[in-house]
Protein backbone atom coordinates (compact mmCIF):
# COMPACT_ATOMS: atom_id res chain seq x y z
CA UNK A 1 0.00 0.00 0.00
CA UNK A 2 1.31 3.44 -0.92
CA UNK A 3 1.96 5.65 2.08
CA UNK A 4 1.55 8.82 0.02
CA UNK A 5 -1.24 10.06 -2.22
CA UNK A 6 -0.04 11.51 -5.52
CA UNK A 7 -2.20 13.79 -7.64
CA UNK A 8 -1.92 16.72 -10.05
CA UNK A 9 -3.17 20.29 -10.25
CA UNK A 10 -2.22 22.74 -13.02
CA UNK A 11 -1.40 26.04 -11.33
CA UNK A 12 0.74 29.13 -11.21
CA UNK A 13 3.72 28.50 -8.90
CA UNK A 14 3.37 31.96 -7.37
CA UNK A 15 -0.31 31.38 -6.51
CA UNK A 16 -0.12 27.69 -5.57
CA UNK A 17 -0.90 27.06 -1.91
CA UNK A 18 1.11 24.28 -0.28
CA UNK A 19 3.22 23.64 2.79
CA UNK A 20 6.21 23.01 0.57
CA UNK A 21 6.85 23.87 -3.08
CA UNK A 22 9.59 21.80 -4.68
CA UNK A 23 11.58 23.00 -7.69
CA UNK A 24 13.99 20.75 -9.59
CA UNK A 25 16.99 22.83 -10.63
CA UNK A 26 19.73 22.15 -13.20
CA UNK A 27 23.29 22.96 -12.18
CA UNK A 28 24.03 26.61 -12.97
CA UNK A 29 26.29 29.46 -11.90
CA UNK A 30 23.27 31.58 -10.99
CA UNK A 31 19.50 31.14 -10.90
CA UNK A 32 17.80 30.82 -14.26
CA UNK A 33 14.31 30.24 -15.61
CA UNK A 34 11.56 29.83 -13.04
CA UNK A 35 14.15 29.75 -10.24
CA UNK A 36 15.23 33.27 -11.25
CA UNK A 37 11.60 34.43 -11.19
CA UNK A 38 11.03 32.90 -7.77
CA UNK A 39 14.28 34.44 -6.55
CA UNK A 40 13.00 37.89 -7.51
CA UNK A 41 9.88 37.26 -5.41
CA UNK A 42 12.13 36.25 -2.50
CA UNK A 43 14.34 39.33 -2.77
CA UNK A 44 17.45 37.54 -4.04
CA UNK A 45 17.67 34.88 -1.33
CA UNK A 46 18.34 32.10 -3.86
CA UNK A 47 20.94 34.16 -5.74
CA UNK A 48 22.76 34.68 -2.45
CA UNK A 49 22.78 30.92 -1.86
CA UNK A 50 24.27 30.40 -5.33
CA UNK A 51 26.88 33.08 -4.71
CA UNK A 52 27.87 31.53 -1.39
CA UNK A 53 27.82 28.05 -3.00
CA UNK A 54 25.24 26.82 -0.51
CA UNK A 55 23.31 25.65 -3.55
CA UNK A 56 24.32 25.35 -7.20
CA UNK A 57 22.00 22.63 -8.53
CA UNK A 58 24.41 19.73 -8.19
CA UNK A 59 22.73 16.33 -8.22
CA UNK A 60 20.61 15.77 -5.06
CA UNK A 61 21.84 19.00 -3.45
CA UNK A 62 19.02 20.69 -1.52
CA UNK A 63 18.09 24.11 -0.20
CA UNK A 64 15.14 24.64 2.15
CA UNK A 65 13.77 28.17 2.49
CA UNK A 66 10.88 29.66 4.42
CA UNK A 67 8.98 31.79 1.92
CA UNK A 68 7.23 34.14 4.37
CA UNK A 69 6.29 36.47 1.51
CA UNK A 70 6.42 36.43 -2.26
CA UNK A 71 4.80 33.00 -2.73
CA UNK A 72 1.61 31.37 -1.53
CA UNK A 73 3.68 28.33 -0.53
CA UNK A 74 4.85 28.30 3.08
CA UNK A 75 8.24 26.81 2.23
CA UNK A 76 10.41 26.22 -0.82
CA UNK A 77 12.72 23.29 -1.50
CA UNK A 78 15.23 23.43 -4.31
CA UNK A 79 16.76 20.12 -5.35
CA UNK A 80 19.57 19.79 -7.87
CA UNK A 81 19.42 17.55 -10.92
CA UNK A 82 22.95 18.18 -12.20
CA UNK A 83 23.81 19.25 -15.74
CA UNK A 84 20.71 19.90 -17.88
CA UNK A 85 22.11 18.08 -20.94
CA UNK A 86 22.61 14.91 -18.88
CA UNK A 87 19.09 14.84 -17.45
CA UNK A 88 17.38 11.42 -17.36
CA UNK A 89 14.27 9.97 -15.74
CA UNK A 90 16.47 8.15 -13.21
CA UNK A 91 18.19 11.41 -12.20
CA UNK A 92 14.76 12.98 -11.65
CA UNK A 93 13.70 9.91 -9.68
CA UNK A 94 16.64 10.36 -7.31
CA UNK A 95 16.10 14.11 -6.98
CA UNK A 96 12.41 13.58 -6.24
CA UNK A 97 13.26 10.99 -3.58
CA UNK A 98 15.77 13.39 -2.04
CA UNK A 99 13.22 16.20 -1.91
CA UNK A 100 10.45 13.97 -0.55
CA UNK A 101 12.71 12.75 2.25
CA UNK A 102 13.62 16.33 3.17
CA UNK A 103 9.98 17.38 3.12
CA UNK A 104 8.99 14.51 5.41
CA UNK A 105 11.89 15.11 7.81
CA UNK A 106 10.77 18.74 7.96
CA UNK A 107 7.36 17.51 9.17
CA UNK A 108 5.44 18.70 6.12
CA UNK A 109 2.26 16.72 5.50
CA UNK A 110 1.87 17.92 1.93
CA UNK A 111 4.21 19.06 -0.80
CA UNK A 112 4.00 20.05 -4.46
CA UNK A 113 6.47 19.69 -7.31
CA UNK A 114 6.31 22.35 -9.99
CA UNK A 115 7.03 20.81 -13.39
CA UNK A 116 9.09 23.73 -14.63
CA UNK A 117 10.13 24.17 -18.25
CA UNK A 118 13.84 23.72 -17.57
CA UNK A 119 13.24 20.05 -16.71
CA UNK A 120 9.73 19.28 -17.99
CA UNK A 121 8.78 20.33 -21.51
CA UNK A 122 5.28 19.12 -22.49
CA UNK A 123 6.41 19.06 -26.11
CA UNK A 124 9.32 16.74 -25.30
CA UNK A 125 8.84 12.99 -25.79
CA UNK A 126 10.42 12.45 -22.35
CA UNK A 127 7.76 14.51 -20.55
CA UNK A 128 5.66 11.55 -19.40
CA UNK A 129 8.70 9.56 -18.26
CA UNK A 130 10.17 12.53 -16.42
CA UNK A 131 6.90 13.41 -14.70
CA UNK A 132 6.34 9.77 -13.77
CA UNK A 133 9.85 9.67 -12.32
CA UNK A 134 8.85 12.42 -9.87
CA UNK A 135 5.98 10.29 -8.59
CA UNK A 136 8.08 7.12 -8.59
CA UNK A 137 11.02 8.66 -6.73
CA UNK A 138 8.85 10.14 -4.00
CA UNK A 139 6.78 6.97 -3.63
CA UNK A 140 9.85 4.75 -3.40
CA UNK A 141 11.59 7.06 -0.93
CA UNK A 142 8.73 7.28 1.53
CA UNK A 143 8.68 3.61 2.45
CA UNK A 144 8.07 2.68 6.08
CA UNK A 145 7.89 -0.73 7.74
CA UNK A 146 6.77 -0.62 11.36
CA UNK A 147 4.41 -3.58 11.55
CA UNK A 148 6.21 -5.03 14.57
CA UNK A 149 6.43 -1.84 16.61
CA UNK A 150 3.98 -1.20 19.41
CA UNK A 151 1.74 1.79 18.97
CA UNK A 152 3.89 3.88 21.30
CA UNK A 153 7.08 3.07 19.39
CA UNK A 154 5.81 3.66 15.87
CA UNK A 155 6.85 6.78 14.02
CA UNK A 156 4.41 9.62 14.58
CA UNK A 157 1.99 9.47 11.61
CA UNK A 158 1.65 13.23 11.93
CA UNK A 159 5.25 13.53 10.74
CA UNK A 160 4.61 11.58 7.52
CA UNK A 161 4.29 13.27 4.15
CA UNK A 162 0.79 12.32 3.05
CA UNK A 163 0.19 14.10 -0.25
CA UNK A 164 2.36 15.00 -3.21
CA UNK A 165 0.89 17.21 -5.93
CA UNK A 166 2.46 17.50 -9.36
CA UNK A 167 1.89 21.01 -10.70
CA UNK A 168 2.16 21.26 -14.50
CA UNK A 169 2.50 24.74 -15.98
CA UNK A 170 -0.46 24.19 -18.36
CA UNK A 171 -3.57 22.03 -18.51
CA UNK A 172 -2.53 20.50 -21.84
CA UNK A 173 -0.63 17.42 -20.57
CA UNK A 174 -3.13 16.41 -17.87
CA UNK A 175 -4.16 13.09 -19.44
CA UNK A 176 -0.56 12.06 -20.09
CA UNK A 177 0.42 13.15 -16.61
CA UNK A 178 -2.40 11.17 -15.00
CA UNK A 179 -1.26 8.08 -16.93
CA UNK A 180 2.33 8.58 -15.75
CA UNK A 181 1.23 8.90 -12.13
CA UNK A 182 -0.87 5.72 -12.27
CA UNK A 183 2.02 3.79 -13.83
CA UNK A 184 4.44 5.05 -11.17
CA UNK A 185 2.07 4.05 -8.40
CA UNK A 186 1.84 0.49 -9.74
CA UNK A 187 5.61 0.14 -9.83
CA UNK A 188 5.99 1.64 -6.37
CA UNK A 189 3.36 -0.73 -4.97
CA UNK A 190 5.25 -3.69 -6.38
CA UNK A 191 8.60 -2.54 -4.99
CA UNK A 192 7.01 -1.86 -1.59
CA UNK A 193 5.51 -5.36 -1.65
CA UNK A 194 8.96 -6.84 -2.30
CA UNK A 195 10.50 -4.79 0.51
CA UNK A 196 7.72 -5.85 2.88
CA UNK A 197 8.35 -9.54 2.19
CA UNK A 198 12.05 -9.16 2.92
CA UNK A 199 11.43 -6.99 5.99
CA UNK A 200 9.33 -9.63 7.72
CA UNK A 201 11.34 -11.86 10.08
CA UNK A 202 11.92 -15.51 9.32
CA UNK A 203 9.31 -16.65 11.83
CA UNK A 204 6.68 -14.78 9.80
CA UNK A 205 7.87 -15.02 6.21
CA UNK A 206 8.06 -18.81 5.95
CA UNK A 207 7.69 -20.69 2.65
CA UNK A 208 3.99 -21.08 3.47
CA UNK A 209 3.69 -17.33 4.06
CA UNK A 210 5.28 -16.61 0.68
CA UNK A 211 2.87 -19.03 -0.96
CA UNK A 212 -0.16 -17.44 0.70
CA UNK A 213 1.06 -13.96 -0.24
CA UNK A 214 1.46 -15.07 -3.86
CA UNK A 215 -2.05 -16.55 -3.87
CA UNK A 216 -3.59 -13.33 -2.51
CA UNK A 217 -1.70 -11.22 -5.02
CA UNK A 218 -2.73 -13.53 -7.86
CA UNK A 219 -6.41 -13.32 -6.90
CA UNK A 220 -6.24 -9.54 -6.72
CA UNK A 221 -4.39 -9.22 -10.03
CA UNK A 222 -6.44 -11.97 -11.70
CA UNK A 223 -3.55 -14.22 -12.63
CA UNK A 224 -2.97 -17.91 -12.02
CA UNK A 225 -1.11 -19.21 -8.98
CA UNK A 226 -0.41 -22.81 -8.07
CA UNK A 227 1.68 -24.09 -5.19
CA UNK A 228 3.42 -27.44 -5.14
CA UNK A 229 3.90 -28.97 -1.71
CA UNK A 230 6.22 -31.66 -0.46
CA UNK A 231 4.23 -34.58 -1.88
CA UNK A 232 4.05 -33.06 -5.36
CA UNK A 233 7.77 -32.35 -5.26
CA UNK A 234 8.50 -35.93 -4.25
CA UNK A 235 6.49 -37.20 -7.24
CA UNK A 236 8.50 -34.89 -9.53
CA UNK A 237 11.79 -36.03 -8.00
CA UNK A 238 12.83 -32.60 -6.70
CA UNK A 239 15.52 -34.05 -4.47
CA UNK A 240 17.67 -30.92 -4.45
CA UNK A 241 14.97 -28.55 -3.18
CA UNK A 242 13.64 -31.17 -0.77
CA UNK A 243 17.17 -31.83 0.47
CA UNK A 244 17.62 -28.21 1.54
CA UNK A 245 14.29 -28.16 3.38
CA UNK A 246 14.92 -31.46 5.19
CA UNK A 247 16.39 -29.89 8.30
CA UNK A 248 13.45 -27.53 8.85
CA UNK A 249 10.04 -28.01 10.40
CA UNK A 250 8.70 -25.53 7.83
CA UNK A 251 7.46 -27.31 4.69
CA UNK A 252 8.89 -26.17 1.35
CA UNK A 253 6.84 -24.68 -1.47
CA UNK A 254 7.29 -24.31 -5.19
CA UNK A 255 5.22 -21.26 -6.15
CA UNK A 256 4.21 -20.84 -9.79
CA UNK A 257 2.60 -17.65 -11.10
CA UNK A 258 1.31 -17.47 -14.68
CA UNK A 259 0.47 -14.25 -16.52
CA UNK A 260 -0.74 -14.36 -20.11
CA UNK A 261 -0.98 -10.92 -21.67
CA UNK A 262 -0.45 -12.32 -25.18
CA UNK A 263 -1.60 -15.42 -27.02
CA UNK A 264 -0.91 -18.53 -24.98
CA UNK A 265 0.87 -20.00 -27.98
CA UNK A 266 3.67 -17.47 -27.50
CA UNK A 267 6.55 -18.73 -25.41
CA UNK A 268 6.80 -16.94 -22.05
CA UNK A 269 9.65 -15.28 -20.26
CA UNK A 270 10.22 -17.31 -17.09
CA UNK A 271 11.55 -15.59 -13.98
CA UNK A 272 12.90 -17.85 -11.24
CA UNK A 273 13.51 -16.61 -7.71
CA UNK A 274 15.48 -18.08 -4.84
CA UNK A 275 13.21 -18.22 -1.80
CA UNK A 276 15.30 -19.40 1.14
CA UNK A 277 13.24 -17.72 3.83
CA UNK A 278 15.96 -18.08 6.45
CA UNK A 279 19.45 -19.37 5.90
CA UNK A 280 21.46 -20.59 8.87
CA UNK A 281 23.87 -22.32 6.51
CA UNK A 282 22.57 -25.69 7.69
CA UNK A 283 25.22 -28.06 9.05
CA UNK A 284 27.83 -25.76 7.46
CA UNK A 285 26.64 -23.18 9.98
CA UNK A 286 27.15 -19.48 9.31
CA UNK A 287 28.85 -17.24 11.91
CA UNK A 288 26.40 -15.78 14.40
CA UNK A 289 27.25 -12.13 13.64
CA UNK A 290 24.67 -10.62 11.29
CA UNK A 291 22.89 -13.95 10.84
CA UNK A 292 19.66 -12.07 11.54
CA UNK A 293 20.01 -10.51 8.08
CA UNK A 294 19.63 -13.94 6.51
CA UNK A 295 15.89 -13.34 6.42
CA UNK A 296 16.79 -11.52 3.19
CA UNK A 297 17.88 -14.73 1.47
CA UNK A 298 14.48 -14.84 -0.20
CA UNK A 299 14.96 -11.46 -1.92
CA UNK A 300 14.99 -13.16 -5.32
CA UNK A 301 11.61 -14.68 -4.51
CA UNK A 302 10.25 -11.32 -3.33
CA UNK A 303 11.41 -9.67 -6.55
CA UNK A 304 9.91 -12.46 -8.67
CA UNK A 305 6.49 -12.34 -7.03
CA UNK A 306 6.41 -8.55 -7.08
CA UNK A 307 7.52 -8.35 -10.70
CA UNK A 308 4.57 -10.56 -11.64
CA UNK A 309 2.36 -8.18 -9.64
CA UNK A 310 3.65 -5.18 -11.59
CA UNK A 311 3.40 -7.01 -14.93
CA UNK A 312 -0.25 -7.83 -14.21
CA UNK A 313 -1.16 -4.36 -12.97
CA UNK A 314 0.54 -2.73 -15.96
CA UNK A 315 -1.24 -5.20 -18.28
CA UNK A 316 1.86 -5.82 -20.36
CA UNK A 317 1.15 -7.58 -23.66
CA UNK A 318 3.55 -10.44 -23.01
CA UNK A 319 3.53 -13.84 -21.32
CA UNK A 320 5.47 -14.17 -18.07
CA UNK A 321 5.78 -17.05 -15.63
CA UNK A 322 7.26 -16.61 -12.15
CA UNK A 323 8.64 -19.61 -10.26
CA UNK A 324 9.76 -19.41 -6.63
CA UNK A 325 11.63 -22.21 -4.88
CA UNK A 326 10.88 -21.61 -1.20
CA UNK A 327 12.54 -23.45 1.68
CA UNK A 328 14.21 -22.85 5.03
CA UNK A 329 17.81 -23.99 5.58
CA UNK A 330 18.21 -25.29 9.14
CA UNK A 331 20.67 -27.64 10.96
CA UNK A 332 18.15 -30.18 12.27
CA UNK A 333 19.09 -33.81 12.87
CA UNK A 334 17.51 -34.66 9.52
CA UNK A 335 19.42 -31.96 7.65
CA UNK A 336 21.66 -32.84 4.73
CA UNK A 337 25.34 -33.16 5.60
CA UNK A 338 28.54 -32.27 3.74
CA UNK A 339 29.28 -35.24 1.53
CA UNK A 340 25.64 -36.23 0.98
CA UNK A 341 24.47 -36.82 -2.58
CA UNK A 342 21.09 -35.57 -3.81
CA UNK A 343 19.25 -36.47 -7.01
CA UNK A 344 17.69 -33.46 -8.71
CA UNK A 345 14.50 -33.31 -10.78
CA UNK A 346 16.65 -33.31 -13.93
CA UNK A 347 18.12 -36.68 -12.93
CA UNK A 348 21.54 -35.14 -12.31
CA UNK A 349 23.15 -36.12 -9.00
CA UNK A 350 24.74 -33.49 -6.78
CA UNK A 351 27.46 -33.97 -4.18
CA UNK A 352 26.80 -31.49 -1.39
CA UNK A 353 30.19 -30.28 -0.16
CA UNK A 354 28.81 -27.27 1.69
CA UNK A 355 25.23 -27.02 2.94
CA UNK A 356 25.52 -23.22 2.92
CA UNK A 357 25.61 -23.33 -0.89
CA UNK A 358 21.92 -24.19 -0.78
CA UNK A 359 20.54 -21.53 -3.10
CA UNK A 360 21.86 -23.26 -6.20
CA UNK A 361 20.25 -26.49 -5.00
CA UNK A 362 16.74 -25.07 -4.74
CA UNK A 363 17.21 -23.20 -8.03
CA UNK A 364 18.37 -26.38 -9.79
CA UNK A 365 14.93 -27.95 -9.45
CA UNK A 366 13.09 -24.68 -10.15
CA UNK A 367 15.08 -24.15 -13.36
CA UNK A 368 14.32 -27.72 -14.44
CA UNK A 369 10.62 -27.16 -13.73
CA UNK A 370 10.76 -23.98 -15.85
CA UNK A 371 11.49 -26.08 -18.93
CA UNK A 372 7.88 -27.30 -18.85
CA UNK A 373 6.86 -23.94 -20.29
CA UNK A 374 9.22 -24.19 -23.29
CA UNK A 375 10.31 -20.65 -22.43
CA UNK A 376 11.54 -17.97 -24.78
CA UNK A 377 14.08 -17.04 -22.12
CA UNK A 378 14.79 -17.61 -18.43
CA UNK A 379 16.05 -15.13 -15.85
CA UNK A 380 16.84 -16.16 -12.30
CA UNK A 381 17.44 -13.85 -9.35
CA UNK A 382 19.18 -15.02 -6.22
CA UNK A 383 21.18 -13.81 -3.26
CA UNK A 384 23.56 -16.56 -4.26
CA UNK A 385 27.12 -15.71 -3.22
CA UNK A 386 29.08 -13.55 -0.83
CA UNK A 387 31.73 -13.55 -3.55
CA UNK A 388 29.68 -11.11 -5.60
CA UNK A 389 30.08 -8.53 -2.84
CA UNK A 390 33.83 -8.99 -2.99
CA UNK A 391 33.69 -8.41 -6.75
CA UNK A 392 31.12 -5.61 -7.04
CA UNK A 393 30.43 -4.37 -3.54
CA UNK A 394 26.89 -3.15 -2.93
CA UNK A 395 26.91 -1.07 -6.11
CA UNK A 396 25.79 -3.64 -8.70
CA UNK A 397 24.48 -7.16 -9.16
CA UNK A 398 26.34 -9.70 -11.26
CA UNK A 399 24.77 -10.96 -14.46
CA UNK A 400 26.06 -14.20 -15.96
CA UNK A 401 24.47 -16.06 -18.81
CA UNK A 402 24.44 -17.75 -22.17
CA UNK A 403 23.08 -15.06 -24.51
CA UNK A 404 25.10 -11.87 -25.14
CA UNK A 405 22.13 -9.96 -26.57
CA UNK A 406 20.04 -10.77 -23.51
CA UNK A 407 22.81 -9.69 -21.16
CA UNK A 408 23.34 -6.47 -23.12
CA UNK A 409 19.66 -5.54 -22.74
CA UNK A 410 19.70 -6.39 -19.02
CA UNK A 411 22.70 -4.08 -18.63
CA UNK A 412 20.87 -1.32 -20.50
CA UNK A 413 17.79 -1.78 -18.30
CA UNK A 414 20.05 -1.73 -15.25
CA UNK A 415 21.52 1.58 -16.39
CA UNK A 416 18.09 3.08 -17.06
CA UNK A 417 16.75 2.15 -13.60
CA UNK A 418 20.06 2.38 -11.73
CA UNK A 419 19.58 -1.25 -10.71
CA UNK A 420 22.93 -1.91 -12.27
CA UNK A 421 24.19 -5.30 -13.39
CA UNK A 422 27.74 -6.13 -14.39
CA UNK A 423 28.64 -9.15 -16.47
CA UNK A 424 30.96 -11.78 -15.03
CA UNK A 425 32.41 -14.58 -17.19
CA UNK A 426 31.14 -18.10 -17.65
CA UNK A 427 34.22 -19.85 -18.96
CA UNK A 428 34.67 -23.52 -19.81
CA UNK A 429 37.10 -23.93 -16.89
CA UNK A 430 34.26 -23.09 -14.50
CA UNK A 431 32.08 -25.82 -16.02
CA UNK A 432 34.83 -28.34 -15.31
CA UNK A 433 35.31 -27.05 -11.76
CA UNK A 434 31.78 -28.02 -10.68
CA UNK A 435 32.14 -31.64 -11.85
CA UNK A 436 32.21 -34.17 -9.03
CA UNK A 437 34.39 -37.28 -8.77
CA UNK A 438 31.58 -39.39 -7.33
CA UNK A 439 28.43 -37.66 -8.65
CA UNK A 440 27.50 -35.61 -11.71
CA UNK A 441 28.10 -32.28 -9.97
CA UNK A 442 29.31 -30.78 -6.72
CA UNK A 443 27.69 -27.69 -5.25
CA UNK A 444 30.95 -25.83 -4.64
CA UNK A 445 34.25 -25.89 -6.46
CA UNK A 446 37.41 -27.20 -4.86
CA UNK A 447 39.21 -24.89 -2.39
CA UNK A 448 41.43 -22.28 -3.97
CA UNK A 449 39.59 -22.12 -7.30
CA UNK A 450 37.93 -18.78 -6.46
CA UNK A 451 35.49 -17.00 -8.82
CA UNK A 452 32.65 -17.96 -6.49
CA UNK A 453 29.91 -16.07 -8.34
CA UNK A 454 30.84 -17.55 -11.71
CA UNK A 455 31.10 -21.02 -10.13
CA UNK A 456 27.55 -20.69 -8.83
CA UNK A 457 26.37 -19.73 -12.31
CA UNK A 458 28.31 -22.62 -13.89
CA UNK A 459 26.42 -25.00 -11.61
CA UNK A 460 23.05 -23.43 -12.50
CA UNK A 461 23.78 -23.52 -16.23
CA UNK A 462 23.52 -27.31 -16.15
CA UNK A 463 19.82 -26.98 -15.27
CA UNK A 464 18.98 -23.79 -17.20
CA UNK A 465 18.05 -25.34 -20.52
CA UNK A 466 19.02 -24.43 -24.09
CA UNK A 467 17.05 -21.20 -24.42
CA UNK A 468 18.67 -17.83 -23.55
CA UNK A 469 19.33 -17.72 -19.81
CA UNK A 470 20.69 -15.11 -17.42
CA UNK A 471 21.52 -15.48 -13.74
CA UNK A 472 21.46 -12.31 -11.63
CA UNK A 473 23.30 -12.53 -8.31
CA UNK A 474 21.72 -9.88 -6.08
CA UNK A 475 23.49 -10.74 -2.82
CA UNK A 476 25.10 -7.28 -2.70
CA UNK A 477 22.14 -5.21 -3.85
CA UNK A 478 19.14 -6.78 -2.09
CA UNK A 479 20.25 -5.22 1.21
CA UNK A 480 22.33 -2.12 2.03
CA UNK A 481 21.75 -0.75 -1.47
CA UNK A 482 20.94 2.71 -0.19
CA UNK A 483 19.95 5.48 -2.59
CA UNK A 484 17.84 8.65 -2.19
CA UNK A 485 14.71 6.55 -2.80
CA UNK A 486 15.87 3.39 -1.01
CA UNK A 487 15.80 3.53 2.82
CA UNK A 488 18.06 1.39 4.98
CA UNK A 489 17.28 -2.32 4.76
CA UNK A 490 15.68 -4.19 1.85
CA UNK A 491 15.89 -2.49 -1.54
CA UNK A 492 13.36 -4.40 -3.63
CA UNK A 493 16.14 -4.70 -6.22
CA UNK A 494 15.12 -6.42 -9.43
CA UNK A 495 11.51 -5.30 -9.81
CA UNK A 496 12.22 -2.05 -11.68
CA UNK A 497 15.07 -3.69 -13.59
CA UNK A 498 12.90 -6.54 -14.85
CA UNK A 499 9.89 -4.37 -15.70
CA UNK A 500 12.10 -2.14 -17.84
CA UNK A 501 13.67 -5.22 -19.42
CA UNK A 502 10.33 -6.85 -20.19
CA UNK A 503 9.02 -3.66 -21.77
CA UNK A 504 12.11 -2.87 -23.84
CA UNK A 505 14.09 -5.99 -24.66
CA UNK A 506 14.57 -6.75 -28.35
CA UNK A 507 16.79 -9.55 -29.56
Amino acid sequence: MLMIKINQKPDNPFKHKTECLILLCPEEKKPGGIVKEVDAALNGTIATAFKNKRFTGKLNQTLLLNCRAGLKADNLVLVGVGKAKELTAEIICKASGTAANLAEKSNFKSASVYLNGSCFDPADSNYGDFAGAVAEGAGLALYHFDEYKSRDEKDDPQSRLETLTLVPATKTPQAALAKSIVRAEKIVRAVHAARDLVSHPGNTATPTYLANHAKKMARKCKITCKVLGKKEMEKLGMGALLGVSRGSHEPPALIVLEYFGAAKSKAPTVIVGKGVTFDTGGISLKPGASMDEMKMDMSGAAATISTLQAVAELKLKINVVGIVAAAENMPDGLAIKPGDILKSMSGKTIEVLNTDAEGRLVLADALTYAQRYKPKEVVDLATLTGAVIMALGHQAAAVIGTNPAMIKQLKESGKATDERVWELPLWEEFDKAVKSDIADLKNIASPGVGAGSSMGAAFLKVFAGDQPWAHIDIAGTAWEYEKPYIPKGPSGFGVRLLIHYLEHHKY
